[in-house]
């Protein structure tokens, strides 16, 4: 499905909107960590399960599907937090995606019921949200949302703040070196995760990857040497 081009800036004020919808309903979100299935289920009003989704769709490595008539959103059974603590965070990415996919993305798919698909049969669902799948724009889009409602940024440079006196950033780039020799990672291999974004994380409940990626977007973690002159103020942390 082709979606239309969206600025950063949309997505991002669609995700506060709809966290302050939430908050007149519900009480203010002031702190985190978003209570991303109270959105998706009390606010949004959409039924949330999980199911094993790789034998339901007949193919592998799905992560979440949406419904849209049916206003429903399954989960896949192998991030179920409840059995795999350890996947909590990808569980509350994948949840917040699929909010992402409902709030960027339903009218395109309500505009039009026969909308080509990939799944056939009755039962088929709208959206499907693969795990090793290209990230296509309508993707793209869906993460980037669910980044900015799961980290918000204010709350993010909050968050930082109190953890570390101020909104200087952490220039990671040794501590990640560090990282990559001790665990054999090549240039090509995803970032290790340093010890700052992965403290946050467990404030947020996010993946340390989520929150680190986040993070580097927002400036506070440098995972590159930056400029000579960029960190030129007194009070730069840098840390090894």
């Amino acid at each position: 499905m082709q979606v239309k081009y969206l600025p950063e800036k949309h997505i991002r004020d669609s995700a506060l909107c709809l966290l302050a919808k939430y908050g007149e309903r519900f009480g203010p979100v002031e702190r985190p960590p978003i209570p991303v299935e109270e959105i998706l289920e009390a606010h949004l009003e959409l039924q949330l399960g999980f199911d094993d989704l790789a034998k339901r769709l007949g193919v592998p490595d799905v992560l979440g599907a949406t419904w849209v008539r049916d206003r429903r959103v399954l989960i896949d059974q192998s991030l179920d937090p409840t059995q795999h603590p350890l996947k909590e965070g990808r569980y509350r990415f994948t949840v917040a995606h699929e909010i992402g996919h409902w709030e960027l993305h339903r009218h395109v798919y309500q505009a039009d019921a026969n909308q080509p698909s990939l799944f056939d049969g009755p039962d088929k669902p709208s959206i499907v949200c693969r795990a090793r799948s290209g990230k296509d724009r309508q993707e793209w889009q869906a993460d980037t949302f669910s980044g900015d409602l799961l980290m918000p940024e204010d709350m993010v440079y909050l968050a930082w703040e109190e953890r570390f006196g101020s909104l200087e950033p952490y220039v990671a780039v040794d501590e990640i070196a560090d990282l990559s020799a001790k665990w054999g990672l090549g240039e090509d291999d995803h970032k290790p995760t340093v010890a700052a974004a992965r403290e946050l994380a467990r404030v947020f409940q996010v993946s340390g990857q989520a929150m680190q990626i986040r993070l580097a977007e927002l400036g506070l973690i440098c995972t590159q040497v930056p400029p000579p002159d960029l960190f030129s103020r007194p009070g730069t942390i840098v840390r090894s």
